[in-house]
């Protein structure tokens, strides 16, 4: 009987233990890049799959929409890209797999089927908007992050130990 009681400790622990450790939680994660030690902040997805980053072109002062969408692997689609002015950073044409048209003095670069793991986001020390919209949210990078960082971006599932650790975005 006392075995019994003491397997069923045993076994208690370990889905306890599994259940910590176990990745869950499907969310937007940006991790620290150059450190010893990273900081990673994360936003959970909810049911919404499409995403979009806006921020301000440092050059041409003018906003970019970037929009993306989580695929069924939790992979990123990036889906387009809209902006006002060409030239330095801004692409006038369409490359193999992409469409670009103007209209209304609009540019936007479509793109067919670019599917990427993460990239790399730089927090640049300047004040111009580094916007994150997620659902009905507006989340300002440049308050939520550390300013003149890199941070890697991907999408991916997070235990509740890593949930403890990480900073939860929209608290």
């Amino acid at each position: 009987m006392r075995f019994l009681n003491m397997l069923g400790v045993i076994i208690l622990i370990c889905v306890i233990g599994l259940a910590f450790f176990l990745p869950f939680k499907q969310a937007f994660v940006f991790t620290e890049t150059r450190s010893e030690n990273p900081n990673f902040f994360y936003l959970p997805v909810e049911e919404e799959r499409d995403f979009q980053i806006k921020y301000t072109h440092s050059i041409h002062k003018s906003d970019v929409i970037e929009s993306y969408r989580i695929t069924k692997d939790a992979k990123i689609q990036l889906v387009s890209m809209v902006y006002e002015d060409l030239a330095i950073g801004m692409p006038g044409y369409a490359e193999e797999g992409q469409t670009f048209e103007e209209k209304d003095g609009m540019y936007k670069l479509s793109y067919d089927d670019e599917i990427i793991n993460s990239f790399t986001l730089l927090v640049a020390n300047i004040d111009m908007d580094l916007i994150f919209q997620y659902g009905q949210m507006e989340y300002d990078l440049k308050q939520l992050l550390e300013r003149s960082k890199s941070y890697e971006f991907k999408v991916k599932k997070l235990s509740l130990y890593e949930q403890l650790k990480g900073v939860k975005m929209n608290d």
